[in-house]
């Protein structure tokens, strides 16, 4: 973690949809990057769930339906998977609640659940200010705030400390609360305390952390509570133990638990006082607990005054939401003695990164033309920029271009109209089948027609660097979301499209195992035939593995086309050429061995075109620093072009807060020879009664007269039940027309490619004079059955 000084505090100001109202006594968890708000008051308990999209910066009011719970503060609230559950809280002044609210946040549908009262002893009554924590399929509740009055307007506080265990069904539902026996010395009764649960890696059992809360006096002491054996215990610490506190934050990032404002001592108190005769005060001290070795680190004291509005102002009763390594704050009272009975509440947004971001993947190729790349790599959560290097063999020449203009810290900005042309001439591939067994493909990105882009919304606000520019707005329209991290470009990925799941991924190519299969295809572009789904106002989490935040409330559509549907898939990019993946990152023959990177630029995004890149300034290997955020006066740096039929190297980096993380391993790619033909596009499929009908339209850029088309199907092999990913392909068509049919006898030996959602897998080439281009390969999806094709 960086020191007090080097916080990075980000203020969010430039936020799009309607912002909730200021509050405190709110609860918040996240669902992937996605903030979700329920209750808090301010002038009247609120009732509505906010939801915050951290990566586009947009608030919205998802539309719940089912059994809505009413407004409650102070209440439980917890996130498993992508349900919410809700328990307890204030629901008006001096009357307190006791029920569970389910929230399936896949449907925005709310439920009231009846759990089974323990076998022995009352469940949980009525409370406010309690912790309600998540571990595996349990809940655990304790403490919290009584009213002992019947009348809700005479309030007889009763401080708790009874701990009960909630058991789950898995996906839905509820089973029953338990009184668990527990050994050791409980804590004492208190309200408005906090409590995380931690379990070391590899190693160790999950524990319960409990910290501060109030008593009539705010607390300070921490208390540990194994959950195998049921123990509790009080954990020596070290360094300086935050002041006592309640109505605070706590938040585990990796091994910390961090801790942000609440209520602490007024420091001018008469330290001979009775503890509840102080006067006390909102705090903006920032400290984290080492869960492994149990000691306090102070980030922002309680004496360090903000003079210049760097970092949240003092506060009490705010949410805090950790995503990825970022922590989010929002909101919160304000004021700084009691005695003023301060309702003054903050209605900021900050974050803070907490350490540098890791590295993202291997950098991807979408698209390559004679002297530019179309690149993409998986988005890594919560970052304000990636940087983008590469490296080549060649000689560096002087720059082509007027290396006296200022350029665009995001990369080179290309024309919109020339990234969409026609000019895009793919290299060649052989027509023999023996031709580069060994190299490896890219892919290339699709998407549904007519779904919008949120993507390109972006926060200008919470830019690392001031200039730092989002990516031209035709890029922004090829959103996609890779699902898992650290994959390399060979591995299987579903990747979400809004509210369509595009199934993408790149193949290894194959070798022909007949006279009749043409060429081993170097270059393929790929795109997936799906049905369509309707959109509908509202927001979707389809599943843990699928997260939309805008789009439709009905499923969507994974399996084969009906018979009488035929279903578009738009291309954003045509083929992709040769791409090599370099496992570890090589040592050239280069100044001292090592080899040397060149800046493309700064990109807000996770896609970047680029066409040429910074040349280094002299005796330097790289231009950036790595080890901080320091950027590099580009507008004093030549320029160099792309050359043709060129190999090129790159990694990228992402920054946040922290600086710039580590890079990701190299990837390379080589520039296109002019000549070869596209790859042809827009692909439909439909059933007819012979088989299916395989249509497509020519390639954008036919570089000449188009001779022929060679369709391909994947068929069943013992090669390919040796090697899953090693597919072999039998050629089902070769003409001029851009359709054909494909026979039912032929489908039947087809291979269903189970790597990800279960496809039948096709190619698609044209040849002009020069010979066969790039091929598209498309996925026919057949939902989760192993039926033949057309049953």
């Amino acid at each position: 973690m960086a020191a007090p000084s080097l916080l990075n505090w980000r203020r969010v100001s430039s936020f799009t949809g309607p912002v909730p109202r200021a509050r405190h006594g709110h609860r918040a968890v996240a669902i992937r990057e996605l903030m979700i708000i329920f209750g808090g008051g301010n002038e009247g308990i609120a009732d509505e769930l906010h939801v915050y999209n951290t990566a586009t910066n947009q608030w919205f009011l998802p539309a719940v339906r089912g059994d809505i719970p009413p407004g409650c503060a102070a209440h439980g609230f917890v996130c498993d998977g992508t349900r919410i559950l809700v328990f307890g809280g204030m629901v008006e002044y001096g009357r307190y609640s006791n029920e569970l609210y389910e929230l399936q946040a896949s449907r925005w549908l709310w439920k009231k659940v009846k759990p089974h009262p323990p076998s022995s002893g009352l469940p949980p009554c009525p409370r406010l200010g309690h912790s309600f924590s998540l571990y595996g399929n349990k809940c655990y509740l304790f403490g919290g705030l009584a009213n002992e009055s019947e009348d809700s307007n005479n309030n007889v506080p009763r401080y708790l400390n009874d701990f009960y265990e909630l058991e789950l069904q898995h996906g839905s539902g509820v089973v029953g609360w338990s009184i668990p026996v527990t050994k050791g010395v409980v804590p004492s009764p208190r309200e408005s305390h906090t409590a995380v649960i931690y379990c070391k890696k590899d190693s160790g059992s999950p524990k319960m952390y409990v910290f501060g809360g109030m008593c009539g006096a705010r607390l300070d002491d921490l208390w540990q509570l194994d959950l195998e054996t049921m123990s509790w215990s009080k954990p020596e610490t070290k360094g300086t133990v935050p002041l006592p506190r309640s109505l605070h934050t706590a938040s585990v990032i990796g091994n910390k638990m961090y801790i942000f404002g609440g209520w602490v001592p007024y420091k001018g108190e008469n330290t001979e006082t009775s503890p509840h005769d102080c006067e006390w005060r909102c705090t903006s001290s920032f400290s984290y607990l080492n869960l492994d070795t149990t000691e306090w680190t102070t980030l922002v004291s309680d004496s360090q005054e903000d003079k210049k509005n760097s970092r949240p102002r003092p506060r009490a009763g705010h949410c805090a939401v950790a995503i990825g390594t970022r922590l989010y704050f929002w909101s919160g009272r304000d004021g700084y003695k009691k005695a003023l009975n301060s309702q003054v509440c903050c209605k900021d947004l900050w974050y803070l990164d907490t350490e540098k971001p890791p590295a993202p993947s291997q950098v991807q190729l979408i698209k390559a033309t004679t002297n530019s790349f179309h690149v993409k790599w998986d988005e890594v959560s919560t970052v304000e920029g990636y940087l983008l290097q590469l490296s080549t063999d060649l000689p560096y020449q002087t720059a082509s271009s007027d290396s006296s203009a200022a350029p665009n810290l995001q990369g080179v900005r290309m024309d919109p109209h020339r990234q969409g042309s026609n000019n895009i001439i793919p290299n060649s591939i052989s027509d023999t089948v023996n031709s580069a067994k060994t190299e490896q493909t890219a892919m290339k990105e699709t998407s549904v027609k007519n779904k919008p882009d949120f993507k390109a919304l972006t926060d200008s606000n919470a830019i690392l660097y001031p200039s730092l520019a989002s990516n031209a707005s035709n890029h922004n329209s090829c959103v996609v979301d890779m699902l898992r991290k650290n994959e390399g470009p060979h591995s299987s990925a579903n990747v979400g499209v809004l509210s369509s799941c595009l199934d993408v991924r790149t193949v290894i190519p194959e070798t022909s195992v007949s006279s009749t299969v043409s060429s081993t295809q170097i270059m393929v572009t790929q795109q997936t035939i799906k049905t369509e789904s309707s959109s509908t106002n509202g927001a979707v989490v389809k599943d843990e593995t699928s997260l939309t935040t805008f789009g439709t409330k009905s499923e969507v559509d994974e399996y084969a086309l009906p018979a009488t549907k035929i279903s578009r898939v738009e291309t954003h990019a045509t083929a992709t050429p040769f791409f090599k993946e370099t496992p570890s990152n090589p040592v050239a023959t280069m100044k001292g061995g090592e080899r040397q990177w060149c800046d493309v630029g700064i990109f807000k995004n996770n896609t970047a075109l680029v066409s040429q890149f910074y040349l280094l300034p002299k005796g330097k290997q790289s231009i950036s620093k790595v080890g901080d955020a320091d950027v590099p006066d580009y507008s004093l740096l030549k320029k160099q072009d792309l050359v043709p039929g060129t190999g090129y190297r790159f990694r990228v980096a992402a920054i946040n807060g922290c600086g710039i993380g580590p890079f990701s391993k190299i990837s390379e790619f080589k520039t296109c020879i002019p000549g070869f033909p596209g790859a042809p596009s827009a692909v439909r499929i439909s059933k007819n009664v012979e088989g299916i009908h395989l249509s497509w339209e020519p390639p954008t850029s036919p570089s000449g007269n188009i001779l022929e088309y060679s369709a391909y199907l994947a068929i069943r092999t013992s090669q390919i039940q040796d090697n899953p990913n090693q597919l072999v392909f039998m050629r089902i068509y070769c003409g001029l027309k851009t359709s054909c049919i494909v026979t039912a006898g032929q489908l039947a030996n087809a291979h269903i490619d189970y790597t990800s959602r279960p496809a039948i897998v096709f190619r698609i080439s044209a040849k002009n004079e020069k010979g066969y281009g790039p091929a598209t390969q498309v996925r026919w999806l057949q939902g989760n059955n192993k039926k033949a094709p057309l049953n």
